[in-house]
């Protein structure tokens, strides 16, 4: 069994460059279980970066100031052959810091138990609480305001005040480990939690982490959840090959996607919301229409292809996550096979490649320059995406896609090959 088809030499494909490396603190008890990277997050505006580093501990830098501290600056190359640096860890007095003068400061967050989902979430003054009925709240949340949501072994959800490192919600009704969690990207602060409890659960935290509805169709583990770019559709991924889309208007699965063979462990859509990633234990990322349902691509890890019963099993290419950037032509994924994968939705094969060593999650930054991986020993490696200039095809295909259903696509009058790129048929 080899890691690439037989049609690709590994040794011609690019190499990803190394951007930096973030190491977690050594303790005499950093060699036992705990100590394990879950979960990473970038704030949507940039500001941020955090990254569970095991131990409970939940780590937050400036993201400009992370990447001017790794060798040469952002995206550079170190001119004088040393490694990248880590920043500096930050006195008790730092981690206890408010912005200054305007500057984001670093951060270190105690958060009681070990952390396995991490999510940013900002708000928009014009998206009000769904319970319109309540005209007090006890939290005000502004514009300006950054929020951290931290999921726990425990069950427990809190939620923290970016900016003062203040506890302001603490969320308990899940019965087992919150594997994930992530935000409505409209403002709206509409939290979505995935958990070993089989339930997804949706939190309004502008009705002060009121929860508003419990997601019932899993029948194990749910692993991650991902919304679309307009917050309309939730897609979820669990344990016994389980894809789910929900509509987000009235909390309905809208269908369950078939095609995985094994646990579905990581899902993204693409920033138009015309592409949805998967990754599976059974060696692949499928790209799906998540409109139709149809599947679009599929990226494997392992070949020859294994048979369902063996891709069902520990084949050694577990797929752990899923990224897509935000240029809608790049996505990136970690296997077991100690190998970090950069794909353009254009070709079969891997762009570019680099190790990485116990991989367990990645996701790119907003702009979609870097991709962050958190392994099993509390790092987090930085590496430059593999840059391309888009079309301008392209760019008015992802225009089209953000307005557009694949079904609206396909009504129009147009050409049938435009009509296939559009949907993607044809990349």
């Amino acid at each position: 069994m080899a890691s690439f088809p037989d049609s690709v030499n590994k040794n011609d494909l690019g190499q990803a460059k190394v951007v930096g490396e973030l190491l977690a603190p050594i303790a005499p008890f950093d060699q036992k279980s705990g100590r394990e990277t879950w979960t990473l997050a970038f704030a949507p505006n940039g500001s941020y970066f955090a990254w569970s580093q095991g131990h409970r501990i939940v780590r937050l830098i400036p993201w400009t100031k992370c990447l001017n501290s790794f060798s040469g600056g952002p995206g550079a190359e170190a001119t004088d052959g040393s490694s990248p640096r880590q920043p500096s860890s930050p006195s008790s007095d730092e981690s206890q810091a408010v912005i200054v003068a305007g500057e984001p400061q670093e951060r270190t967050i105690d958060c009681g138990g070990t952390v396995w989902g991490l999510a940013f979430g900002s708000s928009v003054p014009e998206k009000q609480s769904r319970c319109v009925n309540i005209e007090w709240h006890r939290f005000k949340f502004g514009q300006d305001q950054l929020l951290l949501a931290t999921g726990l072994n425990n069950g427990r959800i809190k939620i923290w005040d970016v900016y003062t490192g203040k506890l302001l919600l603490n969320l308990m009704d899940h019965t087992d480990v919150v594997r994930d969690l992530t935000f409505a990207p409209d403002g709206s602060l509409m939290l979505v939690s995935a958990s070993r409890d089989k339930t997804l659960r949706v939190w309004d935290l502008k009705d002060d982490g009121n929860m508003v509805k419990v997601l019932r169709g899993h029948q194990n583990w749910v692993y991650c959840s991902a919304f679309s770019p307009d917050s309309t559709i939730l897609c979820s991924v669990g344990a016994g090959k389980a894809v789910f889309l929900w509509n987000m208007d009235n909390y309905s699965v809208l269908r369950r996607l078939e095609g995985h063979h094994n646990d579905v462990v990581s899902c993204e859509f693409s920033p138009d919301g015309a592409l949805l990633a998967t990754a599976s234990y059974d060696t692949r990322v499928i790209v799906w229409d998540p409109h139709k349902g149809t599947v679009l691509l599929e990226l494997g890890h392992l070949f020859p292809p294994p048979s369902p019963i063996f891709a069902g099993g520990a084949n050694d290419r577990w797929v752990r996550s899923v990224s897509f950037s935000s240029d809608g032509l790049h996505i990136a994924s970690i296997a077991d096979d100690r190998l970090v994968r950069f794909w353009s939705i254009e070709e079969r094969a891997p762009q570019a490649i680099a190790p990485l060593s116990a991989g367990l999650c990645c996701t790119f930054s907003p702009e979609g320059r870097v991709l962050a991986a958190g392994s099993g020993d509390g790092s987090v490696q930085f590496w430059e995406c593999p840059r391309s200039v888009a079309s301008l095809q392209h760019l008015c295909r992802m225009a089209v896609r953000r307005v557009s259903s694949s079904q609206q696509v396909e009504a129009l009058a147009i050409p049938t090959p435009l009509r296939d790129y559009l949907t993607y048929r044809v990349v």
